[in-house]
């Protein structure tokens, strides 16, 4: 009997005590899948050293902190104004966290990346909540900035944004702009994520933060640490959350150290180089450390 291939499967989206579309990847032994085997490719070469330096990326949320010491500030910050004719604005200045949320997001990519370039513009200006409108104009705005990465740790249901928020992921695209989204934590169809010129990202249940895991049943591209993590959150403060929206920036800080070691790298070249370094793929092929010489586990220290 011929077994059909992952991605021609039905995906379980759901597993208990997971955010959907994640996987619990500590007791749950992924399916072995063939590798095409591309040598040199391993966390030591991707990223090893590397700390984000001269990388630019900016987080698109409810805002960010900057004064929080687990944020270590911001080189940019905007936000999303909606007039009283109800049309939008990106208006630059400090604008703060309503929700803790962007924050979070931002204290994970500089836990990774200690040396990157963070900026942030609040596209949720109902705390936790946001316009349409309000979203496609900030993403519009981080493209338009020639950001290197755009963590989107939020999606959208409404089909009719789907159009324009694929335009300008492909415009991202070409544009060598990264776009790291994370999947709904409900087994149900959001954007962008699921578009196949971002690289999404789900939870996986373990706490090594550069461990990933190629996923090979779509939509999911990755699984990275996503629950219960200990984040950063407004006024100075932490607490331990769980979500894909903090797998996201996982794999953000990632991007970041990739690409202040490989300036070359294109989004298509940077996913292929996440997908070398997953878990699964170096156990498929080659024997190699998780995270490079002289990390135990994928923190580094703000200032290292």
């Amino acid at each position: 009997m011929t077994v059909a291939p992952p991605w021609l499967r039905p995906q379980q989206k759901k597993f208990p005590g997971i955010p959907a579309w994640g996987a619990p990847t500590s007791t749950m032994e992924l399916e072995r899948f063939d590798i095409t085997p591309f040598t040199g490719i391993t966390p030591e070469w991707a990223w090893g050293g590397a700390d984000g330096a001269g990388v630019r990326v900016c987080v698109v949320d409810t805002g960010v902190d900057a004064e929080h010491p687990g944020v270590g500030g911001l080189d940019r910050e905007a936000s999303v104004v909606v007039g009283d004719d109800e049309e939008v604005s990106v208006v630059e200045g400090p604008a703060g966290d309503l929700a803790g949320h962007g924050t979070a997001c931002a204290g994970i990519i500089r836990s990774l990346a200690p040396r990157v370039s963070l900026s942030s513009v609040r596209v949720l200006t109902r705390g936790k909540y946001g316009t349409g409108k309000a979203l496609i104009a900030g993403l519009e705005w981080a493209i338009e900035q020639g950001f290197d990465v755009v963590n989107l740790s939020l999606s959208t249901t409404s089909p009719g944004l789907e159009a324009q928020l694929r335009a300008l992921a492909d415009r991202a695209y070409f544009r060598r702009c990264v776009l790291v989204v994370s999947a709904h934590n409900m087994p149900v169809l959001s954007y962008p994520w699921t578009f196949s010129s971002v690289i999404s990202v789900a939870s996986h249940n373990e706490p090594d933060s550069l461990l990933h895991y190629y996923n090979s049943a779509p939509p999911v591209d990755f699984y990275a640490r996503g629950v219960k993590v200990t984040v950063p959150w407004i006024s100075g403060g932490e607490k331990v959350s769980t979500g894909n929206s903090f797998a996201a920036p996982h794999v953000t800080g990632m991007c970041a150290r990739i690409l202040s070691k490989h300036r070359w790298l294109t989004p298509f070249q940077i996913k292929s180089v996440l997908y070398l370094t997953s878990r699964n793929v170096l156990d498929g092929h080659q024997s190699s450390p998780t995270a490079p010489s002289g990390e135990e586990s994928g923190d580094v220290p703000v200032g290292r």
